[in-house]
């Protein structure tokens, strides 16, 4: 009787996918489940970014709001993975959702508070549960760098100041100077009046610096995260995470494996993320304690960009292939997360077009790889946005347009021309197989039905004809091979050029045409990524 099972569950793994056309594009998937180790999972799952003020609006205030992300969630996870009805998404990162005087809430007034224009903790516990019946972990970006000037932490630092209370446990909870100091290089000072001391705010003026030498600090933002943590919060995103001591990045990176190594001794499968914007060989300070966004890939010059628009794509999988070995070599628990635009970059639909399949070309190779890849809300219908002229953030992050009845709107300061806005909304594209959407859609599917993909042995592939490139990855003992075609026109190959593992099954190809394998000959169509085994 187990065995029947067992053989009755076979069968159903194999049918549970099936082939299917997407117009102008293709797409074909064939089911393979491998037995995953739920922690190397976990570490490398797709996110979807929300900046949650322009998301989705629950109450007809025009500010997006936890009630709102719990209305769509079955947008993104509907809890059914082989539904094909939702995005997929196995994480989701909240831009800060803190009490805070700005829209961007960066400059938080109170880190135990919930913003009223989000909601309540209690909405927070309900999105908490929502997530974790669905499998979905749940990130909150925590900016710890810095706090708000109304903050009671800051109130309570200048009047210790005003008083000259050097006892008071606040008097050097923040960064300071005197003001007859000469202000370090690079970084920027404000003056308390009625005290003979500046503050630290290198970002703005309303964004003071906590002073991490301070161990009423590091005990207090510990506190914040256990808060969070004990609620169910499965981690962190770090804003401005090597500024914790401006320029000086082991220090930085010091903190962080302490606090991050406290977090774990809470939650040991704790998720975190930082944002290091600078050089990989920057990111190689604070690999030990978490992983790292890679900004070497994204952005409009950035490795993935670059390859989509028909760049040399050898040069991606060699970056991808050293990359992660080398932060592997820093951490075994480590990873890379790619992605190609976020809250504070302009919008990738802005310089990869979608009628030009670069926008495709581009999913598919961040995310048919390796790692945690990000997804900026409304990427996945071909958002745009960008700072442009007017120079402001504001743009970047625009409401999202699902063409409903959802009431969400612009944040404060945007001035964005919504006619740019020319690749249509979620209506639009939800039932359309030929959306960007839809391709997305796809594209996880692909990828969490090939968990080699994800978690294994990467290494790449070189090719001779620099428009076409992949890698192969092992994993439970199965071999995939990735192989990616960025220009417009079909490619013949020998794989036997290239490798000496034999595929003889296209597992699941995606792109704008079709693919054909013949002994080692694989034909692989224009602008089409295709998985082997």
């Amino acid at each position: 009787m187990k065995n029947t099972a067992r053989k009755l569950m076979c069968l159903v793994l194999v049918l549970l996918f099936m082939l299917a056309g997407c117009g102008n594009g293709e797409y074909k998937i064939k089911d393979k489940k491998l037995k995953a180790d739920s922690a190397v999972q976990d570490n490398n799952r797709v996110f979807y970014q929300i900046f949650v003020g322009s998301f989705s609006d629950s109450n007809g205030d025009g500010t997006g709001d936890l009630r709102g992300i719990i209305n769509r969630f079955d947008y993104l996870n509907d809890g059914k993975p082989n539904s094909g009805k939702s995005l997929g998404v196995g994480g989701i990162w909240l831009t800060p959702i803190f009490k805070s005087p700005s829209y961007h809430k960066y400059n938080v007034d109170d880190y135990y508070q919930i913003d009223p224009l989000f909601g309540t903790e209690e909405d927070l516990k309900e999105l908490i549960a929502l997530c974790r019946e669905r499998d979905v972990k749940l990130i909150l970006d925590l900016p710890i760098n810095h706090t708000s000037t109304s903050n009671a932490w800051f109130q309570n630092f200048k009047s210790a100041h005003l008083n000259g209370n050097s006892s008071d446990e606040y008097y050097d909870f923040y960064s300071y100077c005197l003001k007859t100091d000469t202000v370090p290089a690079g970084r920027t000072f404000s003056p308390i009046a009625g005290t003979n001391i500046r503050y630290e705010c290198n970002f703005d003026g309303s964004m003071p610096e906590l002073n991490y030498d301070s161990p009423a600090v590091r005990s207090a933002v510990l506190d914040i995260a256990k808060h969070y943590l004990n609620l169910g919060i499965d981690g962190f995103r770090f804003d401005a995470a090597m500024y914790i001591y401006y320029g000086d990045n082991t220090s930085s990176a010091a903190f962080w494996d302490w606090y991050i190594g406290e977090l774990k001794g809470i939650k040991e499968d704790i998720y975190t993320v930082a944002e290091i914007w600078s050089s990989d060989s920057v990111t190689d300070y604070y690999y030990s304690a978490t992983n790292c966004f890679d900004f070497t890939m994204s952005q409009a010059n950035g490795l993935i960009a670059t390859a989509a628009k028909g760049g040399n794509v050898n040069t991606y999988t060699a970056y991808v292939e050293k990359y992660l070995n080398r932060v592997k070599a820093l951490n075994a628990n480590a990873t890379i997360v790619p992605f190609i635009a976020n809250h504070d970059t302009d919008r990738a639909a802005g310089y990869l077009t979608v009628s030009s399949g670069q926008m495709q070309v581009a999913a598919n190779l961040y995310l048919l790889s390796p790692g945690s890849p990000f997804i900026y809300y409304g990427e996945e219908i071909g958002m745009k946005g960008s700072r442009g002229s007017d120079n402001t953030d504001a743009n970047r992050r625009l409401a999202m347009l699902w063409g409903d009845d959802d009431t969400v709107k612009n944040p404060i300061g945007s001035t964005y021309d919504s006619t740019k806005q020319t690749n249509g909304t979620v209506a639009d594209q939800i039932g359309d197989e030929n959306s960007l959407y839809n391709y997305y859609k796809k594209l996880l599917m692909i990828r969490n039905a090939n968990p080699e993909i994800a978690s294994g042995e990467y290494k790449a592939l070189r090719f001779s004809d620099t428009k076409l490139g992949g890698f192969t990855s092992t994993y439970g003992g199965s071999t995939v091979a990735v192989l990616h075609n960025t220009t417009t026109e079909a490619i013949t190959v020998d794989l036997a050029e290239v490798t000496d593992l034999h595929f003889s099954e296209i597992r699941a190809f995606i792109g704008m045409n079709g693919v054909t394998l013949e002994g080692t000959i694989l034909t692989l169509g224009a602008q089409t990524s295709v998985v082997l085994k």
